[in-house]
């Protein structure tokens, strides 16, 4: 199974980084078509292909991906987005 993990520091207030967060999985949401969960500061996201979760602790982010075999030629575009979104948006 395909898949990726991207973790990043960050120094902004807690609140800012779930708000981040949140905005990542309304993003991939909207784009991917994927479901979110909510655990404290854990959010699990699932859909066709997909399986990850994101966490924030310790003042580090961490993105964990799986992806199916159909999903896995769009690692690289899908790693790529939510650098992306963490780069401009945690910090």
């Amino acid at each position: 199974m395909a898949g990726f993990r991207i973790t990043k520091p960050y120094t902004m207030p807690k609140e800012d980084v779930r708000a981040a967060a949140e905005g990542l999985v309304e993003s991939l949401a909207r784009e991917h078509g994927v479901r979110s969960r909510w655990d404290g500061d854990q959010v699990r996201i699932k859909g066709a292909g997909v399986d990850g979760q994101l966490s924030f602790h310790d003042d580090l982010i961490d993105v964990s991906v799986k992806l199916g075999l159909l999903t896995s030629m769009f690692e690289s575009t899908l790693r790529k987005e939510v650098q992306r979104y963490l780069d401009e948006h945690v910090s």
